[in-house]
């Protein structure tokens, strides 16, 4: 995909998209409701058409420059989060859906080997409403995987799942993955869910892609405060960068090369701040605490914060009331501010 947009009347879903998928690859496309993520994947599979740009499939251009190949030659499989089975044909019907093109012998077979792999063959002949979500999903990818896609797409598959089926309908989806070497995109909006899955992920805002790499590097370089936010949890303070250190409520970072001096937002982790006791580092206050199993939720009062610092931290880290703040410079993030954007607190 290179250079792809699409517009709806006045709203541009899409921005210049361009993205590769390698084989066997799963690839996670993270993002908010909106974003343009389920766009993507109506354009990857023909559902939609690009305004521009282009979209192809190895050497075979699907997409752009006056063609789109209609769904069914591109060799895409779909899954959706409400499974789209079709309640008046059994299991094993609805698995050999897609496979129309052979003889009836031979997609019965292809049928019940996909259904033996999900774990269902013994579901063959009960019909949808029999089912559980569970058991409905993986279905779904059973019929979806038939046809022997290139790529599946799946569209917020899991998350009509409770908590327990889903972990373990994703890790079967994965382990037939992985098996057959199909390439896949995942778009979700949970961010641990596509840690947990994909080779690689790819942030999207508005309609572009913010960046794109391993779980790992997107967690400990992030380009912007929207990437540093999507990968985890994030505490953001006001600070000014001046010669070589930027100033913050906190403490003294050093300045990052690419930033200039002036206005900075840091983007913290939380394993980039460290309590001491009262005397170490920055003084703080510790206003509450409430029990959160094997840790406690503090909130810290800090001057120059405008707002409690809340911290989740085990209670042995906690010395007592009155304590010291020190930032641990590698896990802490600095971005320059917008012109025109003012820092709300003293940091001198």
């Amino acid at each position: 995909m290179s250079g792809v947009s699409r517009r709806y009347g006045r709203t541009l879903a899409l921005d210049n998209v361009s993205l590769t998928l390698g084989p066997g690859e799963i690839l996670a496309v993270l993002g908010a409701s909106g974003c343009g993520k389920s766009t993507l994947l109506r354009l990857i599979a023909g559902l939609d058409a690009p305004d521009g740009g282009e979209i192809a499939f190895g050497d075979r251009r699907v997409a752009g420059r006056g063609r789109n190949a209609p769904p069914a030659s591109r060799g895409v499989g779909l899954m959706f989060q409400d499974y789209a089975l079709f309640p008046h044909l059994t299991v094993l019907a609805n698995v050999r859906f897609g496979l129309a093109h052979l003889r009836g012998a031979d997609a019965r077979d292809i049928a019940r080997e996909r259904l033996d792999q999900v774990g269902l063959a013994h579901r063959a002949d009960s019909y949808p409403g029999t089912l559980s979500g569970g058991e409905a999903q993986r279905v779904a990818l059973a019929r979806a995987l038939a046809p022997r896609p290139r790529v599946l797409l799946l569209d917020e598959p899991f998350s009509n799942l409770d908590a327990g089926t889903r972990e373990r309908v994703r890790a079967d989806t994965l382990a037939v993955l992985r098996r057959d070497g199909i390439g896949a995109i995942l778009v979700t909006h949970d961010a641990a869910e596509a840690v947990a899955c994909a080779d690689r992920i790819v942030l999207m805002h508005r309609g572009r892609i913010v960046q794109s790499g391993s779980a790992e590097a997107l967690y400990a370089a992030p380009a912007t405060p929207f990437a540093a936010r999507a990968l985890g949890e994030i505490i953001e303070i006001p600070g000014r960068a001046v010669d070589g250190h930027v100033a913050t409520p906190l403490g003294t970072l050093p300045r990052p090369d690419a930033v200039p001096e002036g206005a900075v937002k840091v983007c913290l982790r939380p394993e980039a701040i460290r309590l001491g006791p009262a005397g170490a580092g920055v003084p703080a206050r510790i206003l509450g605490r409430a029990f959160a199993g094997p840790r406690l939720r503090l909130d810290i009062a800090v001057a120059g914060l405008g707002a409690p610092l809340r911290l989740d931290l085990p209670p042995e880290a906690v010395p007592g009331e009155q304590v010291g703040i020190e930032l641990l410079p590698g896990r802490a993030h600095v971005f320059p501010l917008p012109d025109g954007v003012q820092v709300l607190s003293d940091c001198n």
